[in-house]
């Protein structure tokens, strides 16, 4: 049996893929996997932020369609760029195990971490998430605009004179690129993105001989992790566009998922947790996210 796994030409992209189809061939050594690469719409607009040409379907659309239309058996992606919902005639199955969901800032030579930054240092990323909950604990950073793939943000710390530029850790880890990490940025700083570390492996609806394969590599702890974050990503309806993280940790038999949404300004910028059952993360997710809503929308 042949799979094809389509994917993005991004050193990251490959690098996750590579992941996904190694520890499927350790518990199916009979399969052979292709990968095939496949180039977005968001790979081919680099110099524009996000919120300015579209919505995170920008980087999965056209793979999407070579699902669809059968051309791929599977796709595999980041978790945090993919919308809410599949579009219809697609599903994700369950979720292998997550890497680091933590925020990092990569600075120049000889800054320490954000207590360490100068006043007024400039400090490059593409999120409105990310940039106004930095500005939260330090007004005075001047954030600007940065796209590209991680060696590209890296070298634009030279290039553009920044001081340094915030990343996912997963990325930067998964590339085997840490040794560039200057400092993690808690949750307690900054929330992440809703499942932000973590994979999304997609398959075609009716695929149920698919699903059974991957699911072979799930891990239950992430399971629960994203299905809280998504629930809550899902019912707040957030985008590109608007400031928006969330991020369940795990205790026991007990989650704490904290939630963060704002305005397109960042003038208003709410955080909320609950605390539930590992079984209830789905409600969980839905619940906060309404409470959220509630408050941000009565301030």
């Amino acid at each position: 049996m042949k799979i094809r796994v389509g994917t993005r030409g991004s050193k990251l992209a490959l690098v996750q893929t590579g992941w996904v189809v190694s520890e499927l061939e350790k518990v199916n050594p009979d399969i052979e996997f292709e990968t095939v690469i496949i180039k977005t719409t968001g790979d081919k607009i680099i110099n524009v932020s996000l919120d300015k040409i579209g919505d995170k379907g920008l980087f999965v659309k056209e793979i999407e369609m070579r699902l669809i239309d059968g051309e791929i058996d599977m796709a595999v992606h980041s978790m945090k760029d993919m919308p809410a919902k599949p579009v219809p005639g697609l599903k994700f199955t369950k979720v292998p195990k997550r890497e680091d969901p933590r925020d990092v800032l990569v600075l120049r030579e000889g800054l320490n971490g954000l207590s360490d930054l100068p006043e007024g240092a400039v400090i490059g990323t593409g999120s409105k998430r990310r940039k106004y909950q930095l500005l939260k604990v330090r007004p005075d950073l001047n954030i600007v605009p940065i796209r590209g793939n991680i060696d590209t943000r890296i070298s634009k710390i030279e290039t553009e004179n920044l001081d340094g530029i915030v990343l996912a850790a997963s990325g930067i880890i998964r590339v085997g690129m840490e040794d560039y990490i200057t400092e993690y940025l808690s949750e307690d700083i900054i929330v992440p993105a809703p499942a932000q570390g973590a994979l999304a492996i997609e398959i075609r609806e009716d695929d149920n001989h698919m699903e059974d394969i991957i699911n072979t590599i799930y891990d239950e702890k992430t399971q629960i992790q994203v299905d809280a974050e998504r629930s809550y990503l899902s019912e707040i309806d957030g985008s590109c566009h608007i400031p928006m993280g969330a991020y369940c940790k795990i205790d026991g038999e007990n989650i704490h998922l904290t939630g963060l949404f704002g305005d397109e300004s960042g003038e208003k910028i709410t955080v909320k947790s609950i605390e539930d059952r590992c079984e209830n993360a789905q409600e969980a997710g839905k619940k906060l996210a309404q409470m959220i809503l509630k408050e941000h929308n009565n301030e």
